[in-house]
């Protein structure tokens, strides 16, 4: 769960702002928030302790909050991504017998509605990364993965032989299963060499119930298929089978290939390669969101005039763009 840290420093610093009415003050002008045995604490002594304490995670918080939802209304998609996480995590606590209610309040939520408010701002966030790392997206970029990732489909014909195994056996009961089917499939392979056809023996021994019935037929798309089936599929030549068992986690596979379709444009699934790219990009550095939103807050001319915040908040964005960098130099070793 996403806890929301620091609520009460944020209350307190937005009072502090704005100044607190007819409170009382010192001769010097400085405004009491507390006293005791003789002793006072000034509003300048608390916002300079809640300075220290998480003050600059505070303050760009909020600020992140402004900016999020002037950039992003809170439209259909995001409430259904709030109650599915809000629903997600609901189940999981109560499924402990724990109580999601009480679970709220220690992290400082007042009700489900406000830590629904926090999810809808998480998936503005999120939308904003991905939007971040679009613009940023070189054309070269695109074609590379195009070029590498995107193939025609392959149309084949496929006889699978699947270990006759279940969490009852040993593993020496399960080798043995498997290693029998295996020779099953090796015996096929036999049966295509001497001549018989692929599709007659797929209606009969292949344990793939949704293409035996149709002679093994089907296609293949990258990405849809386990590597090991494409690997062999893509390197076989047209009317050839393979002349070995191909080992999968479902079994044992001989795959015959009939032909490759041609791929599709770059044009016709760019937006794909884009969404596939951007998905892989998130997926691999982990400061993309710090980084999406420094660049919002330079679009809204952020200006941090308290010299001590600034610095603060100058150094944890130096340590965000150094991350970045380091992964860089781990990724090209």
């Amino acid at each position: 769960m996403n806890k929301k840290l620091f609520v009460v420093g944020a209350f307190a610093l937005t009072a502090l702002l704005v100044g607190c009415g007819n409170d009382a003050t010192l001769k010097n002008g400085e405004e009491v928030v507390a006293e005791l045995d003789g002793k006072t604490i000034t509003a300048e002594d608390l916002y300079a302790e809640l300075k220290e304490q998480g003050g600059n995670v505070t303050l760009t918080n909020m600020i992140d909050e402004f900016i999020l939802n002037k950039e992003y209304e809170t439209d259909e998609d995001a409430e259904t991504y709030a109650d599915s996480q809000l629903q997600s995590y609901k189940s999981s606590y109560e499924s402990y017998g724990m109580n999601f209610s009480d679970a709220l309040k220690q992290a400082g939520y007042d009700g489900e509605d406000e830590f629904k408010d926090s999810l809808i701002l998480d998936y503005k966030k999120k939308t904003a990364t991905e939007d971040y790392v679009k613009n940023n997206l070189k054309d070269s970029e695109i074609k590379d993965y195009y070029d590498d990732n995107i193939f025609g489909d392959i149309e084949v014909r496929h006889i699978l032989i699947s270990p006759n195994t279940n969490d009852d056996m040993t593993d020496d009961e399960k080798k043995e299963a498997e290693k029998k089917a295996k020779k099953e499939a090796e015996d096929i392979i036999k049966k295509l060499d001497d001549g018989e056809k692929f599709s007659d023996l797929a209606k009969k021994y292949s344990d793939d119930e949704g293409t035996a019935s149709n002679g093994g037929k089907m296609t293949a798309s990258y990405g849809s298929v386990v590597d090991e089936f494409w690997d062999a599929a893509s390197k076989l030549k047209d009317k050839t089978y393979t002349e070995e068992p191909v080992e999968t986690e479902y079994g044992y596979h001989i795959i015959y290939r009939i032909k490759q379709n041609e791929k599709p444009s770059l044009d016709k699934v760019r937006d794909d390669v884009i969404d596939d790219l951007v998905k892989e990009k998130m997926d691999n550095d982990s400061t993309l969101q710090t980084r999406a939103l420094v660049e919002l807050r330079k679009k809204y001319n952020l200006d941090i005039t308290d010299s001590s915040l600034k610095k603060d908040y100058d150094e944890s964005v130096d340590a965000a763009l150094a991350a970045k960098s380091s992964n860089n130099t781990n990724s090209a070793n």
